[in-house]
């Protein structure tokens, strides 16, 4: 891993962003603004409960990492069961919601979580949108007791979808799968 900047968002104590520039120009401003905290260096010992890896990967996908500390100790359960995962709300990091999980799109061979079919708008049920969104954009917060996304609103609305609206076909062809892939920058880590 490259040197990094750690800045602390004054908007939220506990949000912390990673990246390489000590500018923090690509921090995203609606979670700031941003006050660099520190620098590390490549020998200096890793003090996060985030790993090391995980933020270098993020710097070099999107030019930053955020991660937000908690005072709460790791929880005891670390599994959670699918059917208490869908119905979950998505929020952005403002603490707005933005969509909700409908359902898990899980990699058969390998049984990994891949995606997220989240729904948003509509009213009892009508006009309600589907949009993919690959599982390692979301990260689950305590304290919204849902998961948290550095994605808008906007972007969740523009996704393509491997869900059709009505029908249950999630992998419909593999056009779709490379859209979606294109779309997000997600492109796959092991099998498929």
């Amino acid at each position: 891993m490259r040197p990094c900047y750690v800045f602390q968002s004054e908007a939220d104590p506990n949000l912390y962003g990673f990246t390489g520039s000590s500018a923090g120009e690509k921090l995203p401003a609606a979670s700031g603004p941003w006050t660099v905290v520190r620098q590390l260096s490549l020998d200096e010992q890793w003090t996060f409960s985030v790993g090391r890896a995980i933020v270098s990967a993020g710097i070099l996908k999107n030019g930053f990492f955020l991660w937000e500390a908690s005072n709460e100790a790791a929880s005891l359960h670390p599994v959670i069961g699918s059917d208490r995962v869908e119905g979950t709300a998505v929020y952005n990091q403002q603490g707005r919601q933005i969509g909700t999980i409908k359902r898990l799109l899980i990699e058969k061979v390998s049984g990994r979580v891949l995606s997220v079919d989240v729904t948003f708008g509509g009213f009892l049920g009508i006009g309600v949108h589907h949009r993919t969104v690959p599982w390692d954009k979301l990260s689950y917060a305590r304290d919204l007791e849902g998961y948290r996304t550095d994605i808008t609103k906007e972007q969740v609305q523009g996704a393509p979808s491997f869900c059709i609206e009505g029908d249950d076909e999630l992998w419909p062809d593999r056009k779709r799968q490379q859209e979606m892939r294109d779309y997000w920058h997600d492109y796959p880590r092991g099998p498929i």
